[in-house]
């Protein structure tokens, strides 16, 4: 054996040692450690995930996420595929929020072309994002209640502000879940005004849905007991981690890319960025409570100055795309977190490198840290405050 080979067996050794005893927290009995399987297909990981769990008892000694069983070749099918043709492709990462999906690629294929957009089709694309991020916090809070062995009634609550988005977007695009709206230098079509005169209309019950739903879960006594000081994250450890959205917010740190990068049209819009003070489940909740309110803002201010014109830029090239070679950065501030767009162009019809950085992925790696100590009925409520869909962690 080389000594390479040698080093390297070594090193797997004591990866594979330093996982029998954890180095994070240490048994308080005597007796053996259980090992804790959850998953791959458990009702409580959101998809195909593992976690494997070492107990001592009840506590949360060591805990391993294992990803991998949802993977689909995204990145490698983007770059032997045209430019355009991998705009579906985005609606199947994160399938809760296709539209902020395709306005993060379509982002970064303008930066790497040059491309313009029209005013109107910025406005639709604030205010499809906007309600992206309400029927995505709305669902996300309601299985975080049912997770916590509520009924399925702040769930369907939740859906049944979400039906109300679904149809907007149906009728919009022609498809509930795989928008494939956005397009480089604008959108597929534009948006007529019985369909703003909807939009408004849904727009205004959101506001009694929110006071509702707050009514009812802010001062419960279950959800307070199962979410106070349960999964805390340090702003340390957060930035250092690269989180982004609601779980990073949660630990005081605002720093939300719409503010950062203004991209789009959304320095014209009055938000504020809601942040917590503890960093844990409650306030990864209440974050998402609030951020919901402020979408609303945006959408009102948005739905009210809509210009006319056209959605999509003259000078956009459909066929044979291909931009000049160079590489380009687009993010957008998503539902979940930063979700962006790496691309390399060679002057050819397809990327010679795409690649996505992933909110609900990112966001996943510090789980083991916000499990440590807690008992193993808590690591539910914990990853499900996460909030991730694992089509866009395996890709």
């Amino acid at each position: 054996m080389s000594a390479t080979m040698e080093s390297a067996l070594k090193a797997r050794m004591a990866r594979q040692e330093g996982w029998n005893r954890p180095p994070h927290v240490e048994p308080e009995g005597e007796g053996e450690l259980l090992e804790l399987s959850m998953g791959p297909h458990h009702p409580s990981t959101h998809g195909v995930f593992r976690m494997d769990v070492s107990l001592d008892g009840e506590r949360v000694i060591r805990l391993k996420p294992v990803f991998g069983y949802l993977h689909r070749n995204h990145e490698k099918i983007a770059e032997g595929t045209s430019y355009l043709a991998s705009m579906p492709y985005t609606d199947r990462l994160d399938y809760f929020c296709s539209l902020t999906n395709n306005w993060a690629y379509a982002l970064a294929v303008e930066k790497l072309a040059g491309q313009e957009v029209p005013e109107r089709a910025e406005y639709l694309r604030v205010i499809l994002a906007e309600l992206t991020r309400i029927q995505n916090h709305a669902s996300t809070i309601g299985f975080l209640l049912q997770e916590m062995g509520a009924s399925g009634t702040p769930l369907m609550y939740a859906f049944r502000e979400r039906e109300k988005i679904m149809d907007l977007f149906e009728s919009l695009t022609g498809s509930r879940l795989m928008c494939n709206y956005m397009r480089f230098g604008g959108c597929r079509v534009d948006a007529s005004a019985a369909w703003l005169d909807q939009a408004h209309k849904v727009v205004a019950t959101i506001p009694e849905f929110i006071d509702e739903f707050e009514r009812f879960l802010r001062s419960n006594e279950i959800l307070m007991a199962r979410t106070q000081g349960m999964g805390v994250i340090k702003p340390e450890l957060a930035v250092n981690a690269g989180l982004s959205g609601p779980m990073l917010r949660c630990t005081g740190v605002g720093y939300d890319i719409r503010k950062v990068d203004s991209y789009g049209i959304y320095d014209r819009f009055q938000f504020r960025v809601p942040v917590g003070d503890h960093g844990d489940i409650y306030d990864r909740y209440m974050v998402r409570m609030l951020e919901m309110r402020e979408s609303v803002s945006i959408l009102n201010q948005a739905l009210k100055d809509i210009p006319g014109g056209p959605v999509m830029d003259p000078k956009a090239k459909i066929r044979n795309f291909r931009p000049k070679p160079g590489e380009a950065y687009g993010r957008i501030e998503a539902p979940k977190g930063e979700l962006g767009f790496y691309l390399i162009s060679d002057g050819g019809p397809n990327p010679y490198r795409y690649r996505v950085r992933p909110p609900s992925l990112i966001n996943l790696t510090i789980l083991e840290d916000m499990c440590l100590g807690h008992n193993v009925a808590d690591v539910v409520l914990i990853f499900g405050s996460v909030d991730i869909v694992l089509g866009e962690v395996d890709r």
